[in-house]
């Protein structure tokens, strides 16, 4: 089964500078309290995911997780 369509989260470790959004090609970057930074509204498919988490590996940011949100589920 392969991930369709929804949201992903994706957690670095560290506080990117917001300038890294428009680097990564994702729309927001937000920080948390600890200390690690959140790329979110990632949406699209699988194929886009691998090609951002690639773009991290190849910085050198330390990736923490990965969570993806599917839109059709109820909370």
């Amino acid at each position: 089964m392969s991930i369709a369509q929804g949201t992903y989260e994706i957690r670095l470790r560290g506080h990117l500078d917001h300038r890294w959004a428009d680097r990564l090609g994702v729309p927001e970057i937000t920080h948390e309290s600890d200390g690690t930074s959140i790329l979110r509204g990632i949406a699209d498919d699988q194929s886009a995911l691998h090609g951002l988490l690639q773009r991290v590996r190849d910085l050198g940011l330390q990736l923490v997780s990965v969570i993806h949100f599917d839109p059709d589920r109820s909370a």
